[in-house]
């Protein structure tokens, strides 16, 4: 036995100009369209059921990455005017990009290259060297910074992350105010994955 289904509502034409020839008839249709629920909020797909969009990352990886996008420090954001839009040399850089189980501060997967931005509580950080190796495994090159450079020499920091887009950095390099480790050959491992 077939459920009847409710009627649907038709828009209004009061401000649509006049239809000719075969437009009207795809009017007709149009109008017995649904609307959307009121308060012009549209349903969101949970990523379960029929039909629904499924993502590559990991549960919880897209919510994450935007908190800490949005509790980011004055030098990541002064940084980030530099790196969006392609603003540095016409490379695409994303912020809070998810590598594995860590987040890069800003990443340009086309050439592979994380730039971290540290504060004083990462001087000499074991959990940092971890980390670096695992990007790096991972086949990104990771490019770290001082806060305080990157507030008071932002030119400078632009001209050395430029040059490790352009393969002028080609070894690692160890110094108080920089530290980079370049990776050679890198895997072809998924980000976002474990291995």
């Amino acid at each position: 036995m077939r459920r009847s289904r409710p009627p649907l509502r038709s828009a209004s034409r009061t401000t649509s100009p006049p239809l000719d020839g075969g437009e009207e008839a795809l009017a007709e249709i149009v109008g017995t369209l649904p609307l959307p629920p009121p308060g012009g909020e549209v349903a969101q797909r949970d990523g379960v059921g029929d039909g629904a969009t499924r993502s590559r990352r990991t549960a919880g990886t897209t919510k994450r990455a935007r908190q800490l996008r949005q509790s980011g420090n004055e030098a990541e954001a002064l940084l980030w005017l530099e790196l969006k839009r392609r603003g540095l040399g016409g490379f695409k850089f994303i912020r809070q990009f998810p590598i594995g189980s860590y987040f890069a501060d800003f990443a340009c997967r086309e050439r592979r290259l994380v730039v971290e931005i540290d504060g004083s509580q990462h001087a000499d950080s074991a959990y940092d060297r971890r980390r670096d190796e695992d990007m790096r495994r991972r086949g990104f090159s990771i490019l770290r910074f001082w806060s305080l450079d990157i507030l008071k020499q932002r030119a400078a920091v632009c001209e050395t992350i430029l040059a490790a887009l352009d393969g002028r950095l080609s070894e690692n390099v160890a110094a108080p105010d920089l530290r980079y480790v370049h990776t050679v050959n890198p895997p072809t491992l998924k980000t976002g994955t474990t291995p």
